[in-house]
């Protein structure tokens, strides 16, 4: 696989669209970026893109969201696709889903809303290793 996808999961559009317009000015196009409303969006964008032959090495999620929550879909994710890493960004997690997260999920970081866009390409960088 030589491409790459970052998912950006959020059952706000403009919140998805803000997030890969952002990961788009500060890291171009060496990404593929893909968008879901939900969870169960999000699982069929990953198995089309597989399919697809393209790599997702990152999925961002919201926490607060119908149906299941962000730390709940990201540690399923990690259960079934364990290489792909995961950035949760959230303004409304308490601090047990927050740790809940980062050991089940392996999350690699935790953003607040309204997130501060330094912080979230240092954290996508981190991420996906250096030359990300």
């Amino acid at each position: 696989m030589d491409r790459s996808a970052i998912l950006c999961v959020d059952d706000e559009a403009i919140i998805v669209m803000s997030l890969i317009h952002e990961l788009k000015t500060n890291l171009g196009e060496r990404f593929i970026y893909e968008s879901a409303m939900s969870a169960r969006e999000a699982f069929q964008a990953i198995e089309d893109l597989i399919q697809e032959g393209v790599e997702v090495i990152l999925v961002i999620s919201d926490w607060l969201m119908p149906g299941i929550k962000g730390d709940e879909f990201l540690i399923m994710v990690r259960e079934k696709y364990p290489s792909i890493r995961s950035i949760m960004i959230t303004g409304h997690a308490d601090d047990a889903a927050v740790e809940r997260v980062k050991r089940e999920a392996m999350t690699c970081a935790v953003l607040r809303k309204p997130w501060n866009t330094r912080e979230l390409i240092e954290a996508v960088d981190s991420c996906c290793g250096t030359g990300c």
